[in-house]
């Protein structure tokens, strides 16, 4: 058996800080092995007008068949941004993929701010619907546990964000549920939590701007918190506060990302404590 590390199957943008390629590097500077499974190539992600999108779900097949033929396995799967046709894959493939000690992390990209995002639509959300019972670990928007609920999302607060986190768990028999980027007031946001049952909260200062990344660079640090011992609360608190200090940092142009480079060595040493 080849321990693959981390298997990471999402997107990867040629330009702009987002999926994969913040992924790979965060991953891979906190010391956790990671290989990679694309699910498309964009030039740029789609916060740029008019990108280009390369499909590459019928590469997947050939990808993972080559793996099983090496017997390469892989300690956890980190599924992000997947797109129709790779969503269909996983769903096809992953108990083929995952073993029953794996920590499975499954941040559903598929929406925000009240909207799927481009190109994606109902019938994406009943298939990922599908999927998720799969994750150890759910991390969802909020905007995305709404649509995986079926739920308007009318009021943002900690406590209907608990009530989501809690319903999600218990409906998809899911043990560890965590819902990011909880806009609490114009000076605030938090996330909430559910671990086996027991629900927690995190509120953090709001820093202006807007940002592509935060979410893919908050997912990936949060599990390499996780994959390092830390429990979820922790990791969650050490992926927020690393988030603040990319943001804190960043000169560069927003539609690039904040630069999570500056807060590496703080993840570094925080995730070992």
């Amino acid at each position: 058996m080849i321990n693959g590390g981390v298997l990471i199957s999402q997107d990867l943008s040629c330009a702009g800080q987002v999926s994969s390629s913040v992924a790979l590097p965060i991953l891979g500077a906190c010391g956790t092995r990671s290989t990679l499974l694309p699910t498309a190539i964009l030039s740029t992600h789609t916060g740029f007008q008019g990108n280009t999108y390369l499909d590459l779900s019928s590469e997947m097949t050939k990808i993972v068949a080559h793996w099983q033929k090496i017997n390469l396995n892989f300690d956890a799967l980190y599924l992000g941004y997947l797109g129709q046709n790779a969503l269909d894959f996983w769903l096809d493939k992953i108990e083929q993929i995952k073993r029953a000690d794996q920590v499975v992390l499954i941040d559903p990209a598929m929406a925000d701010h009240g909207k799927m995002y481009r190109g994606l639509d109902e019938e994406y959300v009943k298939k990922m619907r599908q999927l998720i019972p799969k994750a150890t670990i759910l991390t969802p928007n909020i905007t995305e546990a709404a649509f995986l609920l079926g739920k308007d999302l009318t009021k943002v607060s900690l406590e209907k964000a608990q009530e989501f986190a809690k319903e999600l768990a218990k409906r998809f028999s899911i043990p560890n549920v965590v819902i990011t980027g909880i806009s609490i007031t114009k000076e605030k946001i938090g996330e909430v939590g559910v671990t086996d049952g027991k629900n927690w909260s995190l509120i953090q200062k709001k820093l202006s701007g807007s940002f592509f990344g935060t979410g893919d660079m908050f997912a990936s640090a949060f599990l390499a918190a996780v994959l390092h011992g830390n429990n979820l609360e922790k990791s969650c608190s050490i992926a927020a506060d690393f988030i603040r200090l990319a943001i804190m940092n960043t000169k560069q142009n927003p539609l690039f990302g904040p630069n999570y480079a500056a807060g590496l060595p703080w993840l570094l040493d925080e995730i070992e404590k």
